[in-house]
């Protein structure tokens, strides 16, 4: 396979991917970079908006708009920061959490129906070379 076709199936993969995750979202009606931020907070917990850009990879302007969004929801609330009273941290409510963990396990289950035609050892190659293009 030339490296055009290659990038192409792969383009194509990601995109049939990410149509798929579109449509579990669908129940809590979240867009896609909504739902990320939510598993970023539910991951690595509470942390200021520039700390949510980073792992988001947007800019400050944008993870506002993620926060206030999310905090519109009921999904996330701002609280000061108790090391810097300047600074706020952007903290799941429960809903949030309860909302974070019922997306992971569709995501999982989406994944698992989305990877269900490889073999086991087909998985663990694909996994490996998708760390290693990371």
């Amino acid at each position: 396979m030339d490296d055009a076709t290659l990038s192409e199936a792969f383009w194509s993969v990601a995109h049939r991917l990410r149509h798929r995750t579109k449509a579990a979202l669908e129940p809590w009606d979240l867009s896609p970079s909504l739902g990320r931020a939510l598993s970023v907070l539910s991951r690595h917990g509470d942390m200021r908006l520039s700390g949510l850009a980073e792992h988001l990879r947007i800019a400050a302007r944008s993870a506002t708009e993620v926060a206030d969004d999310l905090a519109s929801r009921g999904l996330a609330e701002r609280r000061p920061d108790p090391d810097d009273r300047r600074a706020t941290l952007l903290v799941l409510t429960g809903k949030g959490r309860e909302t974070a963990e019922a997306i992971r396990a569709a995501r999982r289950n989406e994944g698992e129906q989305f990877f269900a035609g490889l073999t086991p050892t087909e998985r663990d190659e694909l996994g490996r070379l998708l760390r290693k293009l990371q």
